[in-house]
């Protein structure tokens, strides 16, 4: 995912927010506390906060954000043992985690999915419409001339070159070619979704970049996003990941109603906000629960 200029004054100020160090933290659900996590990721930082402060405004009472907890594999770890009680994720990622065999990519198949393959301990509420996944993006010129989708592309990746990842090879050449007869002329690596292929993309370096649905960059920049029209990228939408027992059915309720109205265009209008702006996270998350009716009554 991507990696925010940003992160290290964000983190700063969530640390000074949440009033919590990033080592230590009690047992989150064992007195009342709430715990939220967050990877090292900006947009992660940004839900947690929302996400703290809807549970607050809901009367919920000792909840803490920690700052970036690490990887999944640490996250999981600290749900297991009740030191987080909550953290978003994304759905597509989250189950290859627990199932790496998955062929679901659909919204729903992949959320279906999900909930069947939690281990005992955890428990995912409710998915929101907003996602952040991969895309392939092309420009205006190139769109202008017949190419919206990704079958459209299909017969013209002889001739493109397509910016990435270092590990998109591995992971979607061999799917790209099957599902839509595509074999691009080069796969070349630049970076996850950052200036690197942004910048590619913009002098003609590459004609195909791979870039994130929510990525500001893609509108101010006129890119095209191109209909994943088979499904080869699998959903990734916003979802909270819990560690059973410790959110109340009043506090459950106010996680699904953050879902319920975050949206994909919203979630990226807070990255342009927090990367773009220099906006300080908790007022961005302030912000966004007060226009979605999220804030308590004064």
């Amino acid at each position: 995912m991507k990696r925010f200029a940003v992160l290290a004054a964000a983190v700063a100020l969530l640390a000074a927010g949440c009033g919590n160090p990033l080592a230590g933290g009690g047992e989150g659900g064992s007195s009342g506390d709430i715990i939220i996590g967050a990877s090292d990721v900006g947009e992660s930082l940004l839900l947690a906060q929302i996400y703290a402060g809807a549970l607050r405004n809901a009367g919920a009472r000792n909840v803490t954000v920690r700052p970036p907890v690490g990887s999944r594999e640490v996250v999981v770890k600290a749900l297991q043992d009740k030191s987080l009680s909550v953290v978003p994720d994304y759905s597509g990622n989250l189950l290859r985690y627990f199932d790496k065999n998955t062929q679901a990519t659909t919204s729903e198949d992949v959320y279906a999915q999900l909930k069947q393959k939690l281990p005992a301990g955890f428990e995912v509420l409710d998915q929101a419409p907003a996602e952040d996944k991969d895309l392939l993006v092309v420009g205006k010129q190139l769109a202008g001339s017949g190419v919206k989708t990704f079958s459209e592309l299909g017969p013209r990746c002889g001739e493109l070159v397509m910016g990435g990842p270092g590990q998109w090879s591995s992971r979607w050449k061999d799917r790209i070619k099957q599902l839509y007869g595509c074999a691009f002329k080069e796969i070349r690596t630049t970076d996850t979704g950052g200036p690197v292929t942004v910048a590619a993309l913009k002098s003609g370096d590459v004609q195909v970049a791979d870039l994130f649905s929510t990525s500001s960059t893609i509108k101010s920049n006129g890119f095209v996003p191109l209909e994943d029209d088979k499904h080869m990228f699998p959903a990734q939408n916003i979802v909270p990941l819990v560690a059973k027992g410790t959110l109340s059915p009043a506090e459950v309720a106010a996680l699904n109603h953050v879902s319920a109205v975050l949206t994909t265009d919203q979630l990226t209008e807070l990255n342009v906000q927090f990367t773009d702006e220099k906006r300080n996270p908790l007022d961005i998350a302030d912000d966004f629960l007060a226009r979605n009716h999220l804030k308590a009554a004064t």
